[in-house]
């Protein structure tokens, strides 16, 4: 198998207008398709070739209590902030005076060795990072252990590990292959609203 990137990261809002506002006129991406029916929407951002945000509207969603980016917590929890890459460290200044403009709090630009970021939050008050790749560190091509009591898998190392789950013994067959319609499928079907 091999993976293009993440196709998209799925969020919720109570309000789509002011998610809208700020992922499209304040931070850049373009708005590519909405899908929608009474008591439900779903918008997808572009993030860059290959890679989406996307927000479903549901009414009785909330914003997010504030958590700072990467500060443990205690109890059910599975996110902690969406980290965005640009392509260039003017781009890093750019959000930041954005933000600045917009009297949006955003942290200072820190350098974390393989990356410099900035941090600030959406208004549902999902913790964002906007990242620059240092290109003196990257970790793509060379992987790095810095963990001074590394997980037990980890000492593995960084490629995948075969055998560690059972092999396929009986595959789909090409004749037996269904895909069913889905949520969206009616993006290519019906006329556009733009």
């Amino acid at each position: 198998m091999r993976y293009k990137g993440i196709n998209h990261i799925a969020l919720a809002t109570g309000d789509l207008n002011a998610t809208i506002r700020f992922w499209r006129d304040l931070v850049g991406l373009r708005l590519i398709a909405g899908l929608g029916k009474p008591g439900y929407r779903q918008y997808f951002f572009e993030i860059g070739p290959r890679d989406m945000l996307l927000f479903f509207e549901w009414s009785d969603v909330r914003p997010l209590p504030e958590k700072d980016h990467g500060v443990p917590v205690k109890g059910s929890f599975g996110f902690d902030h969406l980290a965005l890459e640009v392509e260039t460290l003017e781009d890093i200044w750019q959000i930041y005076d954005r933000f600045k403009a917009a009297d949006i709090w955003v942290s200072e630009v820190l350098d974390h060795g393989f990356i410099y970021s900035l941090y600030s939050f959406d208004p549902n008050n999902i913790a964002i990072e906007f990242s620059w790749a240092n290109p003196e560190f990257d970790l793509r091509n060379t992987p790095r252990m810095q963990d001074s009591k590394p997980a037990f898998e980890a000492h593995n190392g960084s490629d995948p590990v075969s055998g560690v789950w059972p092999a396929v013994q009986e595959p789909t067959l090409k004749q037996e292959r269904k895909i069913y319609p889905g949520e969206g499928s009616e993006l290519r079907n019906k006329e556009n609203k733009w």
